[in-house]
């Protein structure tokens, strides 16, 4: 539906004024949290905080809590999304410089404290994990959702120790992990082999460029990572890339919870995801989410979240 003349004005309005255009042009990379958005602009966040308030009251941008924290993204909607990218056009070039050499600081600080992270807790990565969640429930609910298979590719992203390779690599004719982090690498390369599995690739890669050919796997994991990413969204939609007509994406991750710990002590950016947030991200990216799966912990913890979706044969024919 187009936007009315009144709600056209409405958001011109919210938009004309500099620091709402500095933080249209932030949004546009990323969602980020008001905490960020004040670093980068260097002002207060009641001040960022009620510049936000104007644009979501005029459908620019959207709110979502996570925990204790608030992040924001650009709206959703196509016709506001169009209405932004002219807006933003007609900046001069070079305009917000400036705060994207700070967002990229603030990117780079992000990324060197999650591979500090990474690097240290990799011996004992499957050993955290099951400190929240009964890993063999998981797992078990893993391979139903999958399916039995055989599979022509298996890719991994986000592969960590390598345990979903492991744990479907057999039903596999090949399959193929990334990960960023060398370290996590080694280790899955070490558990590969003690699981007798010879037709396995393990790169070096970014969930976000896998430069992976698209629609060549028929099974694609994304395996307890949204909640690490400042741009999930982004990342399902290339993991989605990757699914061939009539392939599965599965996508296990956390409900909503509030253990802001997490946070600081395990580098989580997301606290969880809501059901129709990841739904809407799976239909965007062409595919057709199935109900999604809950294990709820056994005592007091997270609940994890299995979501599958899977690329139409038909529909990608037609349009092959």
């Amino acid at each position: 539906m187009s936007l009315t003349a009144d709600q056209t004005v409405e958001a011109l309005r919210a938009a004309g004024e500099p620091t709402r255009l500095r933080v249209l042009s932030l949004l546009a990379g990323e969602e980020l949290s008001v905490m960020e958005l004040s670093r980068v602009l260097d002002q207060s966040q009641p001040r960022v905080s009620r510049h936000l308030k104007l644009m979501s009251d005029a459908g620019l941008v959207e709110r979502f809590p996570d925990g204790a924290r608030v992040f924001y993204r650009l709206s959703s909607d196509h016709d506001a999304r169009l209405l932004i990218d002219t807006v933003l056009d007609l900046l001069a070039d070079g305009e917000s410089e400036t705060d994207h050499r700070r967002l990229d600081d603030v990117r780079k600080e992000r990324e060197t404290a999650a591979a500090a992270y990474f690097e240290q807790v990799a011996p004992q990565w499957d050993r955290i994990r099951s400190l929240y969640v009964a890993e063999t429930a998981v797992e078990a609910a893993i391979e139903r959702a999958a399916g039995s298979g055989p599979f022509e590719r298996v890719v991994d992203l986000g592969t960590g120790s390598g345990r979903m390779l492991t744990l479907l690599g057999k039903k596999a004719r090949m399959s193929i992990g990334l990960d960023l982090s060398h370290n996590m690498l080694n280790i899955a390369r070490s558990n590969v082999a003690r699981a007798g599995l010879d037709r396995v690739e393990l790169r070096h890669g970014d969930i976000f460029s896998t430069r992976l050919p698209a629609e060549s796997a028929d099974l694609v994991l994304v395996h307890q990572v949204l909640h690490y990413l400042a741009d999930p969204a982004a990342a399902v939609t290339e993991a989605a890339r990757l699914v061939m007509p009539g392939g599965k994406l599965l996508i296990v991750d956390f409900a909503p919870h509030d253990i802001e710990r997490l946070r600081d002590e395990h580098q989580h950016r997301r606290l969880g995801f809501a059901d129709d947030e990841i739904r809407r991200w799976l239909g965007d990216a062409g595919l057709k989410p199935s109900a999604p799966i809950a294990l709820p912990p056994d005592k007091d913890g997270l609940t994890v979240i299995i979501w599958t979706a899977q690329r139409p044969a038909q529909a990608a024919r037609k349009t092959a």
